[in-house]
């Protein structure tokens, strides 16, 4: 490896600041050493609004992970999100001069620029730029065109992008900790390093995050990423949903959505009825069970059938053959996976992080998805750029206006 074999991932979410350090083994497997977490204020919607709460937050999930693992954190890989986040697809062309007689590594640079290159809004940055396949004379799906003969050489690449001052204002309220940000990676991406294996991407594979304030997605077909966004809508428009439809105060509203929500509205006991106690704040009240899950089926349901016509946009549902992966907190309500199910038609998979170690509930816990994938994501990472090391990566992104790059 070109740099430590110690690599920490860093999600702040809606919800919660998860710290996550891992150590990549000689054999290329992931050991995780120590989790860090602290619930999470001055964030709405995975964007900070709030940087001196949002800080305290993330100093306290860092003490932790750093107390459990040993390790004293410096450099951590950044998950972004927000519902500014985009993406398109973009192909590049070039022709191979007649006095050539093969593809050469630099023509495969400079398809990648051009395929790179494309117009976009002037408040926005690149995020990734992410291969999808090479075409050599119209040859498809070509995995190495260097040395091969042709005249006409093509890339297609998946572009993601978000508006530049709300990833700089991530990048800057870590910085100020202070730890340093050796790469960005859009959430959806770095959970699919562990949530998705091989066979998953190429047979097709949706990934679906559904976080506190967020629903993320990135859609893989043949291998490739074809389809990602972020929706601004996640778990905890349902708590307001709640506590909105029942009249009881959002934290009485959370806990009934954890300890007794479903988006299952079929053969529910009309009569069940649960009984919310009194507090020194609240009168207390009762709600019918069907009642309940009437409100979160709603709720999902608009979620899924919105990001099911943002897909439909693309073309490429139906070539989605190993199903639908769901994450995040709010993809551990009972029912969500059969909604799922009857909204896209298409089946509902079970995540797992076999190829880690460490302990069991993180990779369980479809929660830590995102945190443990940058670990992942570091370690490929500099397995494809063994001299270049994640940093001068964020540098190329973002150049001069982060002070990171030259």
């Amino acid at each position: 490896m070109a740099r430590s074999t110690i690599y920490v991932g860093l999600e702040i979410g809606t919800s919660k600041v998860c710290v996550v350090v891992g150590e990549v083994r000689s054999d290329g497997a992931i050991k995780i050493l120590g989790v860090g977490q602290h619930p999470t204020a001055g964030v709405r919607k995975g964007e900070i609004v709030d940087f001196e709460t949002a800080q305290q937050c993330l100093h306290d999930a860092l003490v932790k992970a750093e107390d459990r693992s040993d390790v004293m954190v410096k450099n951590v890989f950044l998950a972004v999100t927000g519902s500014h986040i985009e993406s398109l697809n973009n192909r590049g062309t070039i022709r191979i001069a007649d006095d050539q007689t093969e593809i050469s590594p630099e023509n495969l640079e400079e398809v990648k620029e051009i395929a790179r290159d494309v117009s976009l809004p002037k408040e926005n940055a690149y995020i990734h730029s992410i291969i999808q396949h090479y075409y050599v004379d119209g040859q498809e799906k070509v995995l190495n065109p260097v040395g091969m003969l042709g005249q006409k050489l093509e890339a297609d690449y998946h572009i993601i992008h978000g508006v530049k001052t709300r990833i700089q204002n991530a990048i800057r309220c870590v910085r100020e900790v202070p730890l340093e940000v050796e790469d960005i990676v859009f959430s959806p991406i770095a959970a699919a390093q562990v949530v998705l294996n091989r066979e998953a991407k190429q047979q097709g594979a949706l990934l679906i995050d559904i976080g506190g304030g967020t629903t993320e997605y990135v859609l893989y077909i043949e291998g490739a990423v074809v389809a990602s966004g972020c929706l601004g809508i996640g778990g905890d428009h349902i708590t307001n949903d709640l506590s909105i439809v029942f009249k009881i105060p959002i934290g009485r509203a959370e806990k009934l959505k954890v300890d007794r929500g479903s988006a299952q509205v079929e053969g529910i006991d009309p009569e069940a009825i649960i009984d919310l106690e009194a507090d020194s704040h609240f009168k207390g009240s009762k709600v019918h069970q069907e009642e309940l899950n009437m409100v979160i089926n709603a709720r999902l349901r608009e979620t899924f059938q919105l990001l099911r016509e943002r897909l439909r946009e693309t073309g490429q549902l139906d070539k989605v053959g190993k199903g639908i992966y769901l994450i995040g907190g709010t993809s551990l309500m009972e029912g969500i996976e059969d909604l799922a199910e009857e909204i896209f038609e298409l089946p509902v998979q079970r995540s797992s992080s076999a190829s880690m170690s460490g302990p069991a509930a993180i990779f369980e816990n479809p929660q830590y998805a995102t945190p443990v994938g940058l670990i992942r994501y570091a370690q490929l990472l500099d397995e494809q750029r063994p001299q270049g090391g994640a940093l001068s990566n964020i540098g190329k992104k973002f150049g001069r206006m982060l002070g990171l790059g030259r």
